[in-house]
């Protein structure tokens, strides 16, 4: 659960703007360094957005440096953050799995998601894609024709993604769920061998991002389809492709985001100085383009809304990730 100061810190935050008046001195507006903590190598997914509202930050500090920490599916970086100064200028940018789902799926952490950090704000969000291979007859057009194929070749109906206990791996058991036939995981060390096995026919379907399929998908040689993806909406990128909620499933609508958290002691108006910041840099032209280039829908909320979305999402993948039998890891 998370604690009452989470909430009304979080909620003060959204409102308060200033000089700190609380703990350690707030960093002074446009003023001094500030660091973007990234659990992921350069170039990645989450180095870029970094990047592209550091860019755009300015008005927060005089300037802004992206320190990558990889390791650990992107915890160290986390563990970093908590043994932060608490004043505004150390911040970590993160996709929401370290956040609401690894608590679930490792029996320890160095970190507690939900009490060493504050919710800043969201950043951008991403749906994920049901796709399937040359395994998978051309008359299979929609969910429903995948899913009884499914049901009738059962040695057969297996799905790809980049690693276990990944929110694209428990998209896969909360489909099968749903849908009530069985979906065998085959877990890979990224994307790009899970396409290659996929496109060799060694696997039915793959679960991804947009953004690791989408040229396979929109290439001639028509050896990949997408059936379906996980948004509240259809893609503007593949307006033919359903949502899984048109298909019949609205449980299905799974939506991953990249968020911006400080250390828990942060003082409120510091926080809400922090959130301003950033949601006015992905109004600018800049961040829209960049984002917009790696499929990436922008979000933008206040710290009260944000608190709520954590809590809600880590609500969800704990019976999900209990139900599917998984065992946490160490």
């Amino acid at each position: 659960m998370l604690t009452r100061r989470y909430f009304v810190t979080a909620s003060a935050a959204g409102v308060m703007f200033g000089s700190s008046r609380l703990g350690s001195p707030a960093l002074a507006q446009g003023a001094g360094k500030a660091r973007i903590l990234v659990g992921f190598p350069p170039a990645g997914g989450a180095d870029i957005v970094a990047r592209l509202i550091a860019n755009e930050m300015k008005s927060y500090a005089s300037a802004i440096i992206i320190e990558n920490r990889p390791g650990g599916g992107g915890r160290i970086a986390l563990d970093v953050l908590k043994g932060s100064a608490a004043d505004g200028s150390v911040m970590a940018l993160t996709p929401a799995s370290l956040i609401v789902l690894f608590p679930h799926v490792y029996k320890s952490l160095n970190y507690d998601p939900l009490r060493d950090f504050i919710p800043v704000t969201s950043v951008c969000t991403f749906p994920y894609l049901l796709t399937v291979g040359p395994m998978v007859p051309r008359e299979v057009k929609t969910v429903a024709d995948f899913i009884a194929w499914c049901r009738a070749n059962p040695a057969q109906a297996t799905y790809g993604t980049p690693g276990s206990g990944s929110p694209l791996h428990f998209t896969g058991v909360l489909l099968s769920r749903t849908a009530g036939f069985e979906f065998l995981h085959v877990p890979y060390q990224g994307a790009a061998p899970a396409l290659q096995d996929l496109l060799g026919g060694r696997i039915a379907a793959f679960i991804g991002t947009m953004g690791a399929t989408l040229p396979q998908i929109q290439s001639q040689s028509g050896q990949l389809r997408a059936l379906a993806t996980t948004s509240s909406q259809r893609s503007a990128v593949l307006p033919d492709v359903p949502t899984f909620a048109e298909a019949g499933y609205p449980a299905l609508e799974v939506v991953e985001w990249y968020g911006v958290f400080v250390p828990a002691k942060a003082p409120a108006d510091t926080v809400g100085r922090l959130n301003h910041a950033i949601r006015e840099a992905l109004k600018t032209s800049e961040v829209k383009a960049g984002l917009a280039r790696l499929s990436l829908d922008i979000a933008g909320s206040s710290p009260g809304d944000f608190a709520q979305l954590v809590e809600a999402d880590f609500k969800r993948w704990g019976p999900i990730v209990k139900a599917s039998g998984f065992t946490p890891a160490d």
